[in-house]
């Protein structure tokens, strides 16, 4: 049981902190920092600036707080806000899987407490004093009172330990949504490059030319 929850709980921030390096997905803004014109004098090509366009990704503060909100309303819509539609079906499948065990060991707990307390009251009638149907008048049960309270508790504890992994599971989904919208408003450009590229430039006072190089830098 322990072991399930925290291979659950590792595979869920692995592959969270997996897809914190994507781009985000808002709508781009372009912005022109400069102007490129490139003018022909006297047969040589004069490069007045350098023009770098600049795709930035809108910023919205409010992206992690509304898909917090929305897994705490249903559990994987937060995920479906922030477009990773493929790990809502992992979190319905583990907070639903640990309600139904859950909902499993609570039965099980209670038949065994039913029996138990109809045994202490004296009654021989249980569905585990029993179990086959083949006993002889006179035989000793099948689960005397000490099982039936061991399983009691038993069932009791696996009970008890899936509800706290639900809740668990439950509070993961929420911070798991809020920490992937966080993480989608880096703008991280896979264009990283630095360049060399000379220049000629004409005084116009003189009219000389002058000679240079210029440092490209992309982010």
């Amino acid at each position: 049981m322990r072991s399930y929850l925290s291979l659950l709980s590792t595979l869920l921030l692995f592959i969270n902190f997996s897809f914190s390096q994507e781009e985000q997905d808002s709508i781009p803004k372009t912005e022109i920092d400069s102007v490129q014109s490139n003018l022909a004098k006297n047969g040589i090509v004069i490069k007045d600036s350098v023009s770098l366009k600049k795709t930035k990704k809108e910023f919205n503060p409010l992206a992690p707080s509304k898909a917090a909100f929305y897994s705490a309303v249903l559990p994987g819509m937060g995920q479906i806000y922030n477009k990773r539609y493929w790990k809502a079906p992992i979190v319905w499948g583990a907070i639903g899987g640990s309600a139904y065990m859950y909902a499993w060991n609570n039965n099980q707990y209670q038949r065994f407490r039913t029996a138990f307390i109809r045994r202490q009251a004296g009654f021989t009638d249980d569905e585990y004093y029993d179990i086959n149907g083949d006993n002889a008048v006179g035989d000793d049960p099948d689960l005397d009172t000490d099982d039936l309270e061991s399983q009691q508790e038993r069932f009791q504890s696996d009970r008890d330990l899936w509800l706290v992994a639900a809740i668990g599971l439950y509070a993961l989904n929420i911070v798991d949504a809020n920490v992937d919208a966080h993480l989608k408003q880096f703008n991280i450009d896979d264009d990283l490059s630095i360049d060399f590229e000379p220049y000629l430039d004409f005084n116009q006072v003189t009219n000389s030319p002058n000679y240079g190089m210029a440092l490209i830098i992309k982010f």
